[in-house]
């Protein structure tokens, strides 16, 4: 069996796909991969309406948009096999000076003990930057913020800019607090200054990562797609077995401009923050948690039913 995969863009927390890929676990599995590279986030989506492509990885954010736009056929997408469980996006801050003296931030970033707790609410005043690259992100950290009893539309907000500018940005003293992911995490702490303030993670299950095709693609490629999910699940023992240091070892080469020791750092931090599920079941509770900030922040139109939008064959009891 062979089947074209398209990734959805390269991101380090999408490392347990290249490590099955880069370790045989596909192979071992009796099934072939092609993997294709995605020419921006989405493009995949449609290549699977072309038949270019059998299935992809991303966010079942885009399959719940599609639902609430069109009603569902043999061609709607579907999502199946979750990979990453929780939001891997961080916020960080530019400390005054003088502020960041009173202490050091431990290995992940957190603030010291002798600080004062950063809350949600403290971004109101502050120059925030939001993600622009993807969607998803700004939609679940708009629900943080109601969450915590913050207007969303009552931060000054920049938002039209790359995480690469918004963190030079923040270096300069321009901003205040940016939202990124790895490794752009990493390479702000290694600045005194920085800190991290809060972890999007924390806030428990939010389906972030799964397979997307379609209903029709589940049919024809069934034996296929089992193949892949068995694959998947054989990640996580791995990863318990030998540990972030050496999967960043083993994906290397599918980030060449990050060095092994950065990318030791960003797979250490998600694999504290218990990102990875690697699981054939999409939680309804991180289902849920991602449709209710979609349909919050006026994303979609109406309630994202899970029936709707996940394979039967990954339902979770």
């Amino acid at each position: 069996m062979n089947l074209k995969l398209a990734e959805n863009f390269r991101a380090v927390f999408y490392a347990p796909f290249y490590a099955t890929h880069a370790l045989g676990l596909f192979a071992e599995q009796g099934v072939s991969i092609t993997l294709l590279d995605s020419a921006s986030p989405g493009a995949g989506i449609a290549e699977l309406a072309k038949g270019n492509i059998d299935v992809m990885w991303g966010g079942p954010l885009r399959v719940i948009k599609e639902r609430d736009q069109f009603e569902r056929t043999e061609d709607s997408l579907v999502a199946f096999c979750e990979v990453a469980a929780k939001d891997p996006f961080f916020l960080l801050r530019r400390m005054p000076a003088k502020t960041a003296t009173l202490g050091r931030q431990d290995h992940a970033g957190a603030l010291n003990p002798q600080e004062k707790p950063f809350a949600l609410k403290d971004l109101l005043g502050l120059r925030v930057a939001s993600v622009s690259e993807v969607p998803t992100p700004w939609l679940c950290l708009q629900q943080d913020l109601r969450d915590a009893g913050v207007d969303p539309a009552l931060l000054k907000r920049v938002s039209e800019r790359s995480m690469q500018d918004n963190l030079e940005s923040l270096l300069r003293g321009e901003l205040d607090v940016i939202q990124v992911f790895e490794p752009f995490v990493s390479q702000a702490l290694a600045q005194e200054n920085v800190q991290v303030v809060h972890a999007a993670s924390e806030r428990g299950y939010t389906a972030y990562t799964t397979f997307i095709s379609t209903f029709e693609g589940m049919r024809r490629n069934q034996a296929g797609f089992e193949a892949m999910i068995a694959a998947i699940e054989q990640f996580k023992p791995w990863l318990a077995a030998h540990g972030p240091a050496e999967l960043a070892r083993v994906v290397k080469p599918f980030y060449p401009h990050l060095s092994l020791d950065l990318l030791t750092d960003c797979l250490t931090r998600y694999h504290a923050a218990e990102l990875w599920t690697c699981q054939r079941a999409i939680s309804r509770e991180g289902f849920a948690r991602l449709a209710h900030s979609m349909l919050d922040s006026g994303y979609i139109n109406r309630p994202a039913r899970y029936e709707d939008c996940v394979a039967v064959s990954a339902y979770e009891a």
